[in-house]
């Protein structure tokens, strides 16, 4: 249960509560004074404190407690107590972090409540914090797969902008990730713990988009039986992302282009606007200067869109990329049958290599989702991936594959089958016919060798980029460096 700490100057108030509250499982620190209890809060990092406001009579020194409960780490949740309340001291205590306030005498039933509702609240805080962490974590500048040179200007002008109020136009075609952008510069920036809200503004009819948008009072139109508040408000204080902002209608890109300018958004139906603080990202795959020139696009609002563009490279643009792709998306996949991690077949990957993907990663990635579901062996083979990329599968493909066929390289089909190691999970090993030394070595300098030559080459796969090596090597970047320090390098 809770670690809580008891702050209160009546001794029989301290033994009747701590008696409580042990009962419920929890342990309890009681104290009779301010002495001790500044160094004991550091010290043992409560979850929750229950103290007095005044524990001489003289001052409120309850007020100091809840500063420093609240400014530990992570901030204990504070319940404050007296028989002296007011107005003013309830105000003040709540100001400073105090979740609840409770006034002598009160029933222990009273006390309970409350402090099931703070611990619960604790616990909410601390989910939601580690959820942000989590998602701060999926959508990290290095979450954007790809070591190719397209790829290395997206992340530099990512990285440039991310930490800005500037708005940004996000352009690719379809699957090419543009989403995944717009919420790597959302959680990167100073932003990242407000909401972020995204929308796919061809996915709704354009009177049911604007009531998403900007929301409606009641009665404004037929079906407005409530006030209702639109995404603008919900993004308040965070990012919204406009996906598909091309298929926009006139009518709300002259809305659009109002919140943009003035930072206010005014409900259907409502005379009166509200000022929010909202990001705007938005993503198209269309040619929006065309658009304009064919005036299906507001000039002006087109401009203020544009005011930090990104294009994303489609996978036919980046290919080399495409081995690092399937990697990622089969790392951790185990065979359903056998529990054994999933590989890919040399056969295979050459076989991805060679098709077009006219629907980008998004394509690719559900071709490998597929044919990890189709395997019958922990090993993806070019019969298990979808017939219109089997058509790209080399001459020699129909051949049978077993489950000791040689592995894919990440390096892909450019690579020299005679000579290239050979990435499993984990396990580096050097393929069938690699050249030996002349003479005979220790056992141990022929695999440091081995290891120190397939380094150098993965670095160079990766542009001598270390932090992306490391992860096509599935080790951590200090493992790294440590490995290249023992090669003098």
């Amino acid at each position: 249960m809770a670690k809580i700490f008891l702050v209160d100057d009546e001794l029989t108030m301290v033994q009747m509560i701590a008696e409580v509250l042990r009962a419920g499982g929890h342990e309890v620190f009681p104290f009779t004074n301010f002495n001790g209890v500044a160094d004991a809060l550091v010290a043992k990092q409560p979850e929750l404190v229950i103290t007095d406001l005044y524990l001489d009579k003289t001052k409120p020194q309850g007020l100091e407690i809840v500063q420093r409960a609240r400014a530990l780490s992570p901030p204990a949740v504070v319940i404050m107590i007296t028989g002296f309340g007011t107005v003013e001291s309830a105000v003040e205590a709540m100001r400073l972090g105090c979740y609840d306030y409770l006034e002598k005498p009160f029933k222990l039933d009273e006390l309970k409540l409350c402090v099931a509702r703070a611990l619960n609240h604790t616990q909410m805080v601390a989910e939601n914090m580690q959820l942000r962490k989590e998602l701060k974590k999926r959508y990290q500048f290095n979450q954007l797969i790809g070591a190719s040179e397209p790829m290395q200007a997206v992340y530099k002008m990512v990285e440039r902008v991310a930490d800005t109020d500037s708005t940004v136009l996000i352009l690719g075609q379809s699957g090419t990730g543009k989403e995944l952008v717009a919420r790597a510069l959302h959680y990167n920036s100073r932003r990242g713990q407000g909401p972020f809200i995204p929308i796919n503004c061809s996915a709704l009819p354009e009177n049911l988009l604007e009531s998403e948008l900007f929301g409606h009072r009641k009665g404004a139109f037929t079906g407005a039986v409530n006030d209702k508040n639109g995404l603008f408000h919900d993004a308040d204080g965070g990012t919204i992302f406009l996906d598909e902002i091309g298929t926009m209608p006139a009518q709300l890109q002259s809305r659009l282009l109002r919140v943009l300018q003035e930072k206010e958004v005014r409900r259907v139906g409502d005379n009166t606007p509200s000022h929010v603080d909202v990001r705007v990202l938005a993503a198209t795959n269309e040619h929006l200067e065309q658009l304009v020139k064919d005036g299906k696009f507001r000039e002006d609002l087109y401009y203020r869109l544009n005011v930090v563009p990104i294009t994303l490279p489609g996978l036919r643009e980046r290919p080399d990329d495409i081995p690092m792709l399937v990697a990622h998306f089969v790392k951790d996949k185990v065979h359903r049958r056998s529990g054994q991690p999933i590989q890919v077949s040399q056969r295979a990957m050459d076989t991805f290599c060679a098709y077009d993907w006219p629907g980008n990663v998004r394509e690719l990635e559900n071709a490998v989702e597929r044919a990890t579901l189709l395997a019958d062996l922990p090993l993806i083979r070019v019969v298990d991936l979808p017939p219109i990329v089997q058509r790209k599968a080399p001459a020699d493909a129909g051949k049978e594959e077993k489950q000791s066929a040689e592995l894919a390289s990440p390096v892909g089909p450019a690579s020299n089958p005679s000579t290239t190691p050979t990435s499993t999970a984990g396990t580096i090993t050097p393929r069938p016919g690699t050249p030996l030394p002349l003479g005979v070595v220790s056992l141990k300098k022929f695999s440091r060798d081995q290891e120190a030559a397939y380094i150098n080459h993965v670095l160079t796969l990766a542009n001598q980029n270390k932090e992306e090596a490391a992860k096509l090597l599935d080790v951590s970047l200090a493992t790294l460096y440590r490995k290249l320090a023992g090669e003098g390098g």
